[in-house]
Order: structure tokens, then C-alpha cells, then sequence
């Protein structure tokens, strides 16, 4: 009986996993099924894009049919059970699908941390529905505001998702000539905390040019529909801010699916432990993307970044071609390959691979933003539509 391999998900991880071992897996080796809520392949680390503009959504979609070849299986429905013993996956159609190799590549959910309210009225930005209700709001806030009494827009978070989403929403306001005030706001000192203090500081200085205001050093204590809390506690009051529409970008957790899953996961976080080779607890199912905690030594672990969900895929579906013949695994190893990060139609760099300058925006730092995503296009898809999306990113 031939191997069944089944991938889950249709993210970075997914997409280019499927294309990887569809290149890898030699004829007759394996039976490829691939499982997904959306039909299509979502360029998420542009995503954004459609909350300035919803007609971008063409560009930053990819149908699976020109993903994976005719000779595997595409199903379409959300995965709520991995039965581990029977080695089945069952989709919320009803469908069952046993698999001797099984890659989870199902992404990341919004983590709320447990702050009071937030998850309830803030809108969080995983997918097109997401830029689609942001884009609604937005547009209807600044309809209903004056110049004297200008529309509040609340971003949650200041790293990369959070200063992207403030940027569009910049743009957007400034080719409406809108009404809109927007503030971003971040717990910790600074924006994109963790990273290299010339690239925060270009960050910064790009929002700041955009008319974003930066609120750093309290964290968001609670929400209701009306306004965010910061801060508070011993006794002091909260600082409170009135919005009128509030987008929450402050972190990931694993999805819900994997809480019934038996393999290793990290408690706090819902994520799977995997090793360098994407391999779990169980031997024949594998882990990767915001799914997984994948092992880079020490106690050290990938991040969860488009850039390493592109660079672990294609050794992930080389892998799963491998385990179906019984070879040995690949380790995969992080390499960063620098950081491109927009503010609207403006974008800044830092630490790309044979650039000689450490950090940079205008025009080359856009035009490498551009670059990345139509590249990653092509590889998935084809030259023709990563050209043709290069306007849009």
C-alpha cells in the first residue's frame, strides 16, 4: 500500500511544504493529501495591505489548485481532531483521512494574555476576514467623525503585525483625507521591542512622519467597547483611552485544534515541541511554522517569522518524501536573513544578507519589501503572478 502523507494548513509552512515534497517525493512513494479551512494560500506577512485597500486580496491569495500538482488530494474544512493511535485526522465536514505521516503546519492563534474584555472587542489581523472587518470599521468610524471630533484608532502591540496595521490605516486616512487619530500602543519601552535600537529608532521616526502617536511603557490592562485601560495597579488608577475602533496585535499562541492532540506541547503557549527535524513526541507526525517550538539548540528555538516558516518548509517536505521511503531526516538550521519592515508606502531595513548598510528605508528598502513577497509568489505559484502582485505588496 502506498504511504499517505497528509499535510495540514496552508500557510507559509503548508504551502511550501507541499511544494517541497511534491519536488522531493519520487513516483509512486506516496499519496499526498492536503487539509485546509481556505482553499487558497494567504501571503499573511502582507495581509495588511487590504486593510488601506481590499482590492489587493487577489495578489496576496494563491489558489492551492496552483500549488500542488493534480496528483494529490486537496480537502477543505478545519481539522478538529488528530487521533494519534488510529493515526486519522477528522475535519469539521465530517471528513476522515488516516495518514501514515502527518505534518501539522495549522499556524498560530491571537494570545489575549488573559486581559479583561480585549478578546471581546478588539479585532485581530490572521486573515483576509480580519483586514476585510478592520477596513469596515475604520471606514465607518471616519464617516461618522468630524475635523473637531476626529475618529480614535487603538493598535495593541508595536511589533512587526502592529506597525504594519498602523501604517496602512495611516495611509488610508491620508488618501481619504479621513478624520482619524491613531495610536499605537506597546507595553514594553519601545517599538519592535528586542530588536536593534537603529531599527526601532527608524521605526519610530517613520510612525512618528506618518502622524501615528506612540504610547510605550504601559500595557494594556483591560478593554470594554468603548475604551483600553493602561496600566494601574497599587492603587493607582488606569490611564483610560476612548477608541472608536481597537485591533489587537500583541502576540500568538497555538491554535485550539492541537489542544486534544497527544504529542508534546509547551503549556503556556499550545505550541508543539519539535526537533530540528520537525519530528514531535510521535514518530510520524511532524510539526512546523507558528505551530511548533522547533529546536535550534540550547534552549533556543525558531522563530515564529514568514522568513523561517519559508526556509523550514522546504526541508520539512523534503523530509516527509524521506520518512515515506525510509531514509534518513535533514536538520534544518534558522538562518536571518535580515528584517523588512512598512510604515504604509514607506518600509524600513536591517541586517539583510549582502547589504552594506546595517539599516536603511527609501527606495531600496521598499523595493526589497516588494521583492520578498512577489519572490515567494513565483517559488509557490509562478513567475507570472509574482511579477503581477509586485505593485501591490
Amino acid at each position: 500500500m502506498t504511504t499517505q502523507v497528509v499535510v495540514v494548513g496552508s500557510g507559509y509552512a503548508g504551502a511550501g511544504a507541499v511544494k517541497a515534497f511534491e519536488d522531493e517525493v519520487g513516483e509512486g512513494e506516496a499519496e499526498l493529501t492536503w487539509i485546509s479551512e481556505h482553499d487558497y494560500h494567504l501571503v499573511l506577512h502582507e495581509v495588511h495591505r487590504a486593510i488601506r485597500n481590499p482590492a489587493v486580496e487577489d495578489s496576496i491569495t494563491i489558489p492551492v489548485g496552483e500549488i500542488m500538482s493534480e496528483d494529490g488530494e486537496f480537502v477543505q474544512g478545519r481539522v478538529v481532531d488528530v487521533d494519534t493511535d488510529e493515526q486519522v485526522v477528522e475535519t469539521d465536514g465530517e471528513e476522515t483521512v488516516e495518514y501514515d505521516y502527518l505534518l501539522l503546519a495549522i499556524g498560530s492563534t491571537t494570545a489575549f494574555f488573559g486581559i479583561d474584555g480585549l478578546k471581546e472587542h478588539a479585532h485581530q489581523l490572521k486573515g483576509l476576514a480580519d483586514a476585510r472587518a478592520i477596513h469596515e470599521d475604520v471606514r465607518e468610524a471616519a464617516g461618522n467623525a468630524t475635523r473637531s471630533e476626529p475618529a480614535t484608532v487603538i493598535v495593541g502591540g508595536a511589533g512587526l503585525s502592529g506597525i504594519q496595521t498602523a501604517g496602512e490605516i495611516a495611509e488610508y486616512r491620508d488618501k481619504h483625507r479621513a478624520p482619524i487619530d491613531i495610536k499605537l500602543v506597546e507595553g514594553l519601552d519601545e517599538v519592535f521591542p528586542g530588536n536593534d535600537p537603529q531599527v526601532q529608532g527608524a521605526l519610530r521616526q517613520r510612525l512618528e512622519d506618518a502622524d501615528v502617536e506612540i504610547l510605550t511603557g504601559d500595557f494594556i490592562s483591560k478593554a470594554d467597547e468603548d475604551a483600553v485601560y493602561l496600566g494601574g495597579g497599587d492603587d493607582e488608577e488606569p490611564e483610560e483611552l476612548a477608541y472608536d475602533v481597537l485591533i489587537w496585535t500583541g502576540g500568538i499562541t497555538g491554535q485550539e485544534e492541537l489542544d486534544a492532540v497527544e504529542i508534546e506541547k509547551d503549556d503556556r503557549s499550545n505550541r508543539v515541541f519539535a526537533e530540528s527535524d520537525f519530528t514531535t513526541s510521535d514518530d510520524r507526525v511532524f510539526a512546523i511554522g507558528d505551530t511548533a517550538l522547533i529546536d535550534q539548540g540550547g534552549d533556543d528555538v525558531a522563530p515564529p517569522t514568514a522568513q523561517a516558516a519559508w526556509q523550514a518548509a522546504e526541508v520539512a517536505g523534503e523530509n516527509l518524501a524521506r520518512a515515506a521511503r525510509g531514509a534518513p531526516l535533514q536538520s534544518w538550521q534558522h538562518e536571518d536573513k535580515g528584517t523588512v519592515v512598512s510604515v504604509g508606502e514607506e518600509a524600513v531595513a536591517h541586517d539583510v544578507v549582502g547589504m552594506p548598510i546595517k539599516t536603511f528605508g527609501g527606495t531600496p528598502a521598499k523595493l526589497l519589501k516588494k521583492a520578498i513577497a512577489s519572490r515567494w509568489i513565483a517559488k509557490v505559484s509562478s513567475t507570472g503572478r509574482g511579477v503581477s502582485a509586485f505593485g501591490d505588496m
